[in-house]
Order: structure tokens, then sequence, then C-alpha cells
């Protein structure tokens, strides 16, 4: 028995050099191209100085150790790094109470935070994103060897959370150019350059995991996907791709950790190139507008519009003083083509009429009742302003009379009175025919329809009584049609189409 020990012990290591061998034979097996490219060194040696750190600090008003102290990487208890991100933000960068501190007394101090951006001209313009400066009282640009030097703000684009900064070099700078994020594929290798928790000029590589993904931040959403790994910190640097090009600007993560779990994006460069341009130019951003309100051709508002296949943006309603208005589009119209290209969805119309120069004219393709019609269109400039609508305090109602109603569509109706006017705050420019109550059951409650919504047409057709709503939704039952196209109202008169079902 004890003879077999040796024996054993030289079988493993002979099974160990045999595993080695095999494991070693199969890495040699794999294409270069599946363990990475082999040119990322190179790349990140070629752009790594036109990558800088974005340094800015805010005066605010903080309370003593019970204040809102800067936010620390939020890390499991016992983390290995726990440690040391407390002392690096605590020490380090004065987050620590001081001695004679008073809890809850009011103190004017100085926060500080940090961001990534580029440089797109050897001017010293750099491009970074507009939550890594906003509110700053200074700002800082950090080349990679450590210089500061102070920077002046541009211009900013909330919409697509860029900036733009100007400095003056202290010694000759390189710039990187963009490149056409239009050209990017699905599994193309990226590189991400930036300031990940502070630590300085990082490179991180991985794949584009997906194109003009909308993550329902903005109303130009068309992210670059990619699962290079991108932290806090590393917001407003660039996405290069094997060129060297600047392919997009990395922007937001989604984590639950505060870490990269492989879920990045960034805004593509074909979005940031127009937005630098204008904000060099005019300081602001200068939108193309249409005026009208849009919303999704779904299947079932497809199939009442026979529009095959579903697409296009629908026209939910047109703004009186909008360009959309006296070139004679309406309510109800499907915009499939802008300015001589496609229209997919809502987006695509935001998108390329946002990019539009403003008082272009344009020819606008719409289907109307199964048909397609040009219009010709001179855009408007999109204003932004922003409407805040305060909630009215809730006051006591006066007891209303029981309307005589009517059900259809799973739907509870009535003719529009005086007393549900009131009640339910509908303005008198509103015509049609009120809901007063919605059953839970049915596909009006899972569209959304609720009690003071007002249909104003069914089927692209005007209606006043519920007794036309029903007439009308019998006939298409009759007809074989599967859903019926609603026009419907709030209290404001904002309209949208919603598709219910008929069988």
């Amino acid at each position: 028995m004890t003879g077999a020990r040796p024996a054993l012990s030289r079988r493993l290591r002979l099974m160990g050099i045999a595993i080695s061998l095999s494991a070693a034979s199969l890495l040699a097996s794999v294409p270069a191209s599946a363990r990475g490219p082999d040119g990322i060194a190179d790349i990140a040696e070629k752009v790594i100085d036109s990558v800088v750190n974005i340094s800015t600090s805010q005066n605010v008003e903080a309370k003593g150790v019970g204040g809102n102290r800067e936010a620390m990487p939020q890390l499991p208890p016992g983390s290995p790094f726990e440690e040391f991100f407390d002392d690096f933000f605590k020490n380090r960068r004065g987050g620590a109470p001081k001695d004679g501190d008073k809890s809850g007394e009011l103190q004017r101090r100085k926060t500080n935070s940090l961001g990534s951006g580029f440089i797109i001209d050897a001017a010293g313009v750099v491009v970074t994103n507009n939550h890594v400066i906003a509110d700053a009282d200074e700002i800082n640009v950090i080349m990679n060897d450590g210089t500061k030097i102070k920077a002046e703000l541009v211009g900013v684009d909330k919409k697509t959370d860029i900036a733009v900064l100007k400095f003056k070099p202290v010694k000759p700078v390189n710039a990187v150019k963009f490149g056409d994020s239009d050209k990017l594929r699905l599994g193309e290798w990226v590189i991400a350059i930036g300031n990940p928790f502070s630590l300085g000029g990082s490179v991180t590589a991985g794949i584009v995991s997906a194109r003009n993904r909308d993550i329902s931040q903005g109303p130009y959403d068309s992210y670059i996907q990619t699962d290079a790994s991108i932290n806090r910190g590393n917001s407003g640097g660039p996405l290069f791709n094997l060129e060297g090009e600047v392919v997009g600007v990395n922007t937001l993560i989604i984590s639950p950790t505060g870490g990269s779990i492989g879920l990045g994006f960034a805004v593509p460069s074909k979005t940031v190139a127009g937005v630098v341009d204008q904000l060099r130019q005019f300081g602001e951003l200068r939108r193309g507008w249409l005026g009208v309100r849009i919303q999704q051709v779904t299947e079932e508002i497809a199939e009442s519009l026979n529009i095959k296949p579903a697409r296009g943006a629908l026209v939910a309603g047109v703004d009186d003083k909008g360009p959309a208005k006296p070139a004679g589009i309406e309510p109800g119209d499907v915009v499939v083509k802008f300015d001589g290209k496609d229209v997919k969805d809502p987006k695509d119309l935001s998108r390329v009429v946002a990019d539009t120069a403003v008082g272009k004219e344009v020819d606008v393709v719409v289907i109307r009742k199964g048909k397609e019609e040009s219009r010709k269109v001179t855009l408007g400039r999109l204003e932004d302003t922003e409407k805040v609508q305060q909630a009215a305090a809730k006051t006591k109602e006066d007891p209303v009379e029981k309307p005589v109603t009517q059900k259809a569509l799973g739907l509870d109706l009535a003719a529009l009175s005086k007393d549900l006017r009131t009640k339910y705050k509908i303005k008198d420019s509103v015509k049609g025919v009120i809901v007063t109550g919605v059953d839970g059951n049915s596909d009006a409650a899972e569209k959304r329809l609720s009690a003071g919504d007002v249909i104003v047409e069914v089927a692209q057709e005007a209606v006043t009584n519920a007794a036309d709503i029903k007439k009308r939704v019998d006939q298409l039952k009759k007809d074989g049609k599967k859903s019926v196209l609603l026009l419907v109202s709030n209290g404001e008169g904002e309209l949208r189409f919603v598709a219910l079902s008929v069988q």
C-alpha cells in the first residue's frame, strides 16, 4: 500500500502534463481574433494622450458630520477594496469630518467630481458629457501627464448629454477624429479609455453588443451597447474603433452594483459630431421642428389603417402654430418617409427631424386612408421649453347626477354634459363621447383607457354620442375587422390613437 502512493503521484503528474499540453494545444488552435485583436496596445499608445480627465468643483451648502458627504462607490461589507476606497475618498479627498465639526451645522464647502473627455481640436477643444460638468463652478482639464489646465464651457446639449469645453494648451496636444458609427457591426472590437473611480487613464476593450439601443433616457436614444468595462468616472470618455477613431462617447451603465457588469452605453459619433459642430458654432443646439405629436404604429393600429407591414410614425396631434399644419399633415396620417429617409418608428422620425437644418424645405411622405401622399414642409426650430404642470389640490366635489351610459368595447360611455366636463376637468374645445368607467378585464383597461378620457373618432370618423360608437363597432364586426381605431383625447385636448379588439 505504501508503495502505491509514489506510483499514483507519478500518474497524476503525467496526467497534469497531458492536461496542460491539451490546453496549450487547444489555445493554439483558437484564432488570434477570437482572443482579441493584437493592435489594442498600439491604438491605446497612439490616442492615450488625447484622452483627458475632467475635474470639476462646486460650492454647496452642507451639514457637518450628518451632511450629505461625497458619495463613495457602494461596496459589499468586508470587500477587499472597502478599506482602500474608505481611505481614498475620506482621507485623500477631504471627505472625513474635521475636529470641531458640529453635526447639523450648515457650512460652505467645495465638492469635487471627476469624469473623462477627449480632445478633438489641437487648439484645445474637448468633448465630454453634460452630466460631468453640470452645475460646476470650476472646470479643469487634466492631461495624461498630470498637467492641470482651467477650462471654459463652450456649450451643452442636455438631450444627448454632450458638452464642449475649451482650454489653452501649455504645449502641443494631439487631437482624435470622429469615425462613422453607422459602420459599426455587432461583435466588432472597440476600446474604451477613461478615468474610472478617479484612478487615471485606463484602457478596456470589448465588443459592440448592440446598436441603436433605446433605453428611454431621452428623445433621441440610439446608443451603442458594449461590454467593454465602463465604470463611474468613465463618463464623457471616448469609445474607439480599431482605426483609433472615436465612434462613441461613453455615457452610462446599467448596473445594480454601480460597477461594470458588461452593459455600457455610448452616444454614437454620428450624433455627437453634429451636436459638437452646432455647439462650437452657436453655443447651443438648433434642431428642426415639425410640429406634430407622434406615437408607435402597433400591429393593431396598422391593421385598422390598412398598413402592411406595421411601420412609420402615427401623427396623433398637430400643433396649430407648427410647420406641419399649413403643409396639410393631419392626425391619423402615418409618416413613412422624411426628406428621402425611411421612417421605421417614431424614434426614427424624431432623430431625422432634429438633425435637419432649420428652415429647410423637405418632402414628407404619409399614408392616409391606405394611400401614400407627399407633403412639402418647411421646418421650424424646436424650442427647448418644457411645460411644468403642478397638480391642483383636490377639492370636495359637488354630487353629480349619474349620467345615462351605454356599454361598448368594455367601456361605459356617456354624452359630454356640463356636469361631466366639470367633474373630469374637460376643456370646452374637446368634443366627443366621454368614458365614465372601464371594465378591468377588458382590452381597453390593458391599453390604459380610463374614466375622463374622451373618444373623439372611431375608425377615423367623428362621434358625438355612445350610440354612434356602438353602431360603428357592430359594423366593423360584421366586416370581419379584428380591431377598431379610436382617437382619444384627455381633458387638455391632447390626442392619442388606441386600437381595441372588437372580437
